[in-house]
């Protein structure tokens, strides 16, 4: 665990897949419950941005520890194509 920095220092893996409805969902492995989704892959990932600032903002202010992030990667699964992709951003 570590103290809360500001998001844009820090990345997290994410889950990123198509679901059922067709909407694109988002997950956040080291913020257990922190989802989202969107119609769009960027929508989505806005959208994951927002939740993720909000769901530290709650921790700090309740005074408890900041799980560290996990990963630079963004990682892709589309259930209708059955493809899983990893994007990595190195250097960022």
């Amino acid at each position: 665990m570590t103290v809360a920095k500001p998001q844009a220092e820090s990345k997290r893996k994410v889950l990123l897949y198509l679901g059922d409805d067709g909407y694109f969902v988002v997950e956040v492995p080291s913020l257990p419950g922190c989802i989202s989704q969107g119609k769009t892959r960027e929508k989505a990932l806005a959208n994951i941005e927002e939740a993720i600032s909000l769901y530290i903002e709650v921790l700090h202010d309740r005074g408890e520890p900041i799980p560290a992030p996990t990963a630079n990667a963004i990682m892709e699964r589309y259930n209708t194509a059955g493809i899983l992709r990893s994007d990595r951003n190195p250097g960022t």
